[in-house]
């Protein structure tokens, strides 16, 4: 039986706590008030009385929420992004702040991210906001990075904003990585809207020595 992969970006679960259904339902349940929030036409009187309840989940969890500490790089041991990072804040099912993307590897190494993104992502009107699109970029490159066993830092992204993504469309972000030249990593992206060709990306990669992660914080 394969072992599940490290957590590399969550700090609450663990070997005894592993993430799982529990989790997602909770993000999923979370992003879906985020939404309604900024689309609600409800009253302020409605809007309290669900602050409350949230409130009171809040509430409920703190006794049970240690505090942050240093997690680990990610060293794949499967093929699932989501795997080795469940908590990410671009893929990670069970951080609601990441967008309900879907990532897969190709048996070529090639990236693939599916994502249908509401009004909480809204930057020009009916149009998926650039920072978010850049945000998502960075995380499929890096994947790819990693895919190809060449884990990195971002050094540079250059995204190239073709046409307007919109809003509740299915997109498809697509990267790999091209070449590493040194300590750089080249990693090249897409984003498509159907057979619309929304954005490019070019990613400027620097390898680093993982172990001055191990057990300290990166020094400024």
């Amino acid at each position: 039986m394969t072992p599940p992969d490290p957590i590399v970006d969550g700090h609450g679960p663990d070997a005894t706590h592993p993430p799982g259904p529990a989790h997602e339902r909770l993000a999923e349940a979370l992003r879906r008030v985020t939404n309604q929030l900024v689309l609600t036409a409800a009253t302020p009187e409605q809007i309290e009385a669900a602050a409350a309840q949230v409130e009171a989940a809040a509430a409920a969890l703190e006794p049970a929420t240690p505090q942050w500490t240093l997690s680990v790089p990610a060293f794949m041991s499967s093929r699932d992004p989501h795997g080795y990072f469940p908590f990410s804040p671009q893929i990670g099912l069970y951080n609601p702040l990441a967008p309900p993307m879907r990532v897969a590897i190709d048996d070529d190494d090639t990236v693939r991210g599916a994502v249908n993104l509401d009004a909480a992502y809204e930057g020009p009107p009916g149009c998926v906001h650039g920072g978010i699109i850049a945000s998502l970029f960075d995380e499929i490159l890096g994947i790819a990075n990693i895919t190809a066993g060449v884990g990195a830092m971002t050094g540079t992204l250059t995204i190239m904003y073709r046409r307007p993504t919109p809003l509740q469309a299915d997109l498809v972000f697509t990267a790999r990585t091209d070449r590493v030249e040194g300590r750089k990593v080249f990693t090249r992206g897409t984003l498509h809207a159907g057979d619309t060709l929304c954005c490019e990306c070019e990613g400027i990669f620097i390898v680093i020595d993982h172990e001055r992660w191990q057990g300290k914080r990166p020094q400024s």
